[in-house]
């Protein structure tokens, strides 16, 4: 290897190494930047388009299938 090849890694390898400490700042700041910014409070949808209507602790029919054990 001549100094010419040398030189040229090292100069790529510093500057893929400049990039990723920039991205990896740039990514933490953007994220605490987020984290600053206050909660918008917004309406959660029904979990099911028939639930719509239905209010907290409003009493629903209810089906629990019994397991039965088939021995033969």
């Amino acid at each position: 290897m001549n100094s010419l090849s040398i030189f040229l890694y090292l100069t790529f390898f510093i500057a893929v190494a400049s990039a990723t400490f920039a991205f990896m700042w740039q990514s933490t700041y953007q994220l605490y930047k987020e984290l600053n910014k206050p909660v918008k409070k917004y309406k959660v949808p029904a979990p099911h388009p028939e639930m719509e209507g239905v209010k907290y602790g409003e009493e629903l029919l209810v089906f629990k299938a019994k397991e039965e054990d088939n021995i033969e």
